[in-house]
C-alpha cells in the first residue's frame, strides 16, 4: 500500500485535508488530478483506502459484494433487522433480486406513472400560482416532490396522512443524516434524538400497517419482499431504506439539470422543442412517450455526469487485487469517486463542459462501460436506478413544457455534500410561462 501514490499521512486521519478541500467530493477531484487514477488516502472510519477513478481499472472491482461496515454505521439505527447497507453477500443477493423484480420492471413503472404525473402536475400548478412572488427554490420543492413520489410508490394508497409521513421522514433525515454535517446545538442533543426516535417509531408503525393490510397484488414492493421470504422487520426496514435512498436523489438530479439548462439556453431550447413535439398539446407525457424524449434524457444524463446525486460509493476487497500494477490487499476499502470518474479527460474531452450530445448512442458505444456510474456498479449498485430515471424524465418533461427557467442574478450555486450532492444555498430560479 505504501508504494501507491497519495498525500502525506496525517495524525487526524485526513480530516483536515478533507475539510480544507471543501469536502470529500472536492478532495477526491484534487487527489486524482494530482496523483493519477489510483490514489492511497486516509478516509475516516477505515484503516486503509484506495480511490480508483479509471473506468477500465474499475472492471477488476465490479464483482465485489461487500461494503465497509464502519462507513455505513450511521444508518444502523434505522434498521432493526441488520444494517441493510452492509448485509453479507448471501443475505443481500436474494434481497437484491426481489427489489429488482419490482423497481426495475416496466409493469411497476407504468402502474405508478399516472400518480407520479399528478404529483408533478400539482407542483407545476403551485409554481404557476405564485408567479411574480419571486424565485423558486428548486432543491427544496423538488426534494419534497421526490419524497412524495417514493412514499406513494413504496406505501401505496394505504397512508391516511401522507403529509405527516413526509414530515416524520424529514425529522429522521435531519437527525440521523444531518448531524453528519452539522452538529446539534449544545444542550439540544437529547431532545433531537427523542424527536427523531418518535418520528422513526411512527414511520415503522405506518409501514407495518401497510404490510399487514397489503393484498397479494396491491403493493408490488411489499409483495415481492414477502414472497422472497423476508421477515416482517426486514420488509419494513427495506421499505424505509428505499424511501431514504430515493428521498433527495431524484429531486436533486432534476434540480441540477434545470440549473444547467438555464445556463445553456441553446440546449434548453432544444430540449423544450423536443418536449413540445412529443407532448403536442398535452401537459404531461404518457409512459410510452419517454423513449421519444431522447435529447431530454441526454441532458439529464449529462447533468448527472457533472453533478452525480450520490457523489461516491465504497466497497471492501474480499481478496487480494492488482490495480495498475499496485497490490491491493484483502480488507482494503475501495473508494469510488463518481465525479472524478466522470471528469476523467481521457474519456470525457473538455470534461467540465455541459454537452448532452456525449450521450448519443454512438458516443456511448465508444466509452468503457464504467466511464459513467451515477448509480454505482456491480452487485451493490442502486436497484432503483431505472425507476429514478423514469421519475426524473417525467418531472422534467412536465416542467419544461410549462416554464422557462432563468438563474437569479447574484445567487451563487455552490455544490456541497449533504448525503447527496447538494447546493449550499439551494438553487434559486426565476420562472416564466412558456407559450
Amino acid at each position: 500500500m505504501s508504494v501507491i501514490p497519495g498525500p502525506p499521512v496525517r495524525d487526524d486521519g485526513g480530516l483536515h485535508d478533507i475539510a480544507a478541500a471543501g469536502g470529500l467530493h472536492a478532495y477526491q477531484l484534487r487527489l486524482h488530478a494530482e496523483y493519477g487514477p489510483v490514489v492511497r488516502f486516509q478516509l475516516p472510519g477505515t484503516d486503509s483506502a484506495v480511490s480508483v477513478a479509471d473506468p477500465v481499472l474499475l472492471e477488476a472491482t465490479a464483482r465485489i459484494n461487500k461494503r465497509p461496515e464502519k462507513l455505513f454505521e450511521f444508518l444502523a439505527p434505522l434498521c432493526e433487522a441488520g444494517n441493510l447497507q452492509t448485509l453479507p453477500a448471501d443475505e443481500h443477493a436474494p434481497l437484491r433480486r426481489a427489489l429488482l423484480s419490482v423497481l426495475a420492471g416496466r409493469r411497476s413503472h407504468e402502474a405508478h406513472f399516472a400518480g407520479f404525473a399528478a404529483l408533478a402536475g400539482d407542483l407545476s400548478d403551485r409554481w404557476a400560482a405564485r408567479a411574480g412572488d419571486g424565485p423558486v427554490e428548486l432543491q427544496k420543492d423538488l426534494s419534497a416532490l421526490s419524497l412524495r413520489m417514493i412514499c406513494q410508490y413504496a406505501l401505496g394508497g394505504d397512508v391516511n396522512d401522507p403529509d405527516e409521513v413526509v414530515t416524520a421522514f424529514e425529522v429522521v433525515l435531519s437527525e440521523y443524516l444531518g448531524r453528519l454535517y452539522q452538529p446539534a446545538e449544545p444542550g439540544t442533543e437529547e431532545q433531537g434524538r427523542k424527536r427523531a426516535q418518535d418520528a422513526l417509531d411512527y414511520l415503522r408503525e405506518v409501514v407495518n400497517g401497510v404490510i399487514a393490510s397489503a393484498e397479494p397484488d396491491g403493493n408490488d414492493l411489499v409483495a415481492a419482499l414477502v414472497a422472497a421470504g423476508m421477515s416482517p422487520a426486514r420488509v419494513r426496514d427495506t421499505v424505509l431504506m428505499i424511501m431514504l435512498a430515493a428521498h433527495h436523489t431524484t429531486g436533486v438530479a432534476v434540480s441540477w439539470t434545470l440549473y444547467l439548462l438555464s445556463r445553456h439556453p441553446g440546449e434548453a431550447e432544444r430540449v423544450a422543442a423536443e418536449v413540445d413535439q412529443v407532448l403536442a398539446g398535452r401537459a404531461a407525457p404518457e409512459y410510452a412517450d419517454l423513449k421519444r424524449l431522447a435529447y431530454l434524457q441526454m441532458a439529464l444524463k449529462e447533468s448527472m455526469r457533472l453533478y452525480p446525486p450520490g457523489p461516491y460509493g465504497a466497497r471492501e476487497s474480499t481478496e487480494d487485487l492488482v490495480l495498475a500494477g499496485y497490490e491491493i490487499p484483502a480488507g482494503t476499502t475501495i473508494f469510488y469517486p463518481f465525479c472524478a470518474v466522470h471528469m476523467n479527460p481521457r474519456y470525457w474531452p473538455d470534461p467540465e463542459a455541459f454537452v448532452p450530445g456525449r450521450f448519443a448512442p454512438a458516443e456511448v458505444a465508444g466509452r468503457p462501460r464504467y466511464a459513467y456510474i451515477p448509480f454505482g456498479l456491480g452487485p451493490r449498485s442502486c436497484e432503483g436506478a431505472s425507476l429514478a430515471m423514469v421519475e426524473a424524465e417525467l418531472v422534467l418533461a412536465i416542467l419544461l413544457k410549462r416554464f422557462r427557467f432563468e438563474p437569479v442574478s447574484g445567487h451563487d450555486v455552490v455544490p456541497v455534500e449533504r448525503f447527496v450532492l447538494w447546493a449550499a444555498d439551494d438553487i434559486h430560479m426565476n420562472l416564466t410561462a412558456r407559450r
